[in-house]
């Protein structure tokens, strides 16, 4: 690999969606910088775990794609900005302001009032499917385990749920059909207007009749004291459901997938359950839901390892390549649910850490430890190699489907 541009078909291949973790070593090796021209733009791509960790909080790579320039148009597209013109991308001190208004919403005594009702749901979802010995993980659990839990907290009515699912799936698995890819465009941005109706008539709704939700919490908070404005209060809904419960279920299925084929791993954890708190960091690093961090824009001219990236270009910092990098991790590429390893930046770095850290973690300590405990025998339905993957140029590392099989 050189400084020259490449084109994302030579990067994004069906290999690299089966396993990306060679390609991401030969760009630290060989391209820690690296120009990648994508369909609309071109990308900076940084992935070394050093270099990862100073972009995530360089000043001079902003997170605002919704000001004059209106860079969202070539990333997002024109349909975007009722939806995403939210805290992930703004700048302080507006990213400030929302990140502070939204953080009351997900402070530790509401998140663990919650772990009851996750616990019910997680074996819920199990008792439906455990009779018959096989499941597709990602229809069957994964996905409407975390997508449950949101649309709780938003308030979303429960009849409602399943065509949102649907909508926020179309989002998830954008490329991966037969359609062209301005079919794709087009249904995506279908999509977003839909949602973006419903989340507006559902702001209506909750400010005719609130609820103790995160919804008519947000109301509150913009009637009495002005602080949200009537988009940011959809944007902000958008964002909450989307990333609460997106990369939950694409970890849940890249956490199960590299459980089974580490039998050594799966073997311990069952031996050694009060494990887990760590094995969810260890898989967390070890195959990521978000390999790319959401882009980011030079406001000028940046220099990272002799490549000058030109002032107004995305960056894209590349996560689960800093999270293998052999210069922070011993033996990176190798699975250990007992190593203690250091700081990962699976949840991203600096002011735009993940905020829904806690919700998360106990997602998936309650829905991986409740499978394993409760699906003896648990094994891929099919090899590995035959696993139906999100598109390789997907902004999620994920599954389309996890057919498994188990005893009891």
């Amino acid at each position: 690999m050189t400084e020259q541009s490449v084109p994302a078909a030579q990067l994004y291949t069906d290999e690299f969606a089966a396993d990306p973790y060679p390609t991401f070593a030969r760009l630290r090796a060989e391209a820690p910088v690296c120009p990648v021209r994508l369909p609309q733009f071109e990308t900076y791509l940084i992935s070394g775990y050093a270099d990862a960790k100073a972009a995530l909080t360089d000043p001079r790579l902003s997170k605002d794609l919704y000001g004059p320039e209106q860079h969202y148009l070539r990333i997002f597209g024109p349909n975007s900005a009722g939806l995403n013109q939210n805290m992930l991308n703004a700048d302080p001190p507006e990213h400030t302001r929302l990140r502070r208004i939204v953080s009351q919403a997900f402070a530790p005594r509401r998140i663990e009032a919650l772990r009851p009702r996750v616990a019910r749901l997680v074996d819920d979802l199990i008792d439906k499917f455990a009779p018959r010995g096989e499941a597709e993980l990602m229809r069957d659990f994964a996905i409407p385990l975390p997508m449950m839990v949101i649309c709780e907290l938003l308030g979303i009515p429960a009849a409602d749920r399943d065509r949102v699912l649907d909508w926020t799936q179309v989002i998830r698995t954008s490329g991966s059909s037969r359609r062209s890819p301005q079919e794709e465009r087009a249904a995506v941005q279908e999509v977003q207007l839909r949602l973006h109706d419903y989340l507006s008539e559902l702001v209506a709704a909750k400010r005719s009749r609130p609820g103790g939700d995160l919804v008519s919490d947000l109301i509150d908070a913009c009637d009495q004291e002005g602080r949200l404005s009537e988009r940011e209060l959809v944007t902000t809904t958008f964002l909450l459901l989307f990333a609460g419960h997106q990369t939950t279920a694409d970890f849940l299925g890249n956490a199960v997938v590299a459980l089974l084929t580490h039998p050594d791993q799966l073997d311990r954890l069952r031996a050694e359950p009060d494990l887990l708190p760590a094995a969810i960091e260890e898989l967390l690093r070890f195959d990521g839901p978000l390999p790319v961090a959401s882009p980011r824009i030079a406001t000028e001219d940046v220099e990272y390892r002799g490549v000058c990236i030109p002032r107004g270009s995305v960056v894209g910092v590349v996560l689960n390549a800093a999270n293998h990098d052999p210069g922070q991790f011993a033996e990176p590429d190798r699975l250990d649910i007992a190593q203690e390893r250091g700081p990962h930046l699976g949840f991203g770095h600096g002011v735009h850490y993940c905020l829904g850290v806690s919700l998360a973690r106990m997602e998936a300590l309650l829905g991986l430890g409740t499978l394993l405990r409760r699906l003896p025998g648990l094994r891929l339905g099919v090899p590995v190699g035959e696993l139906r993957r999100l598109p390789a140029a997907s902004p999620f590392r994920g599954l389309l489907e996890l057919p498994v099989r188990f005893t009891g």
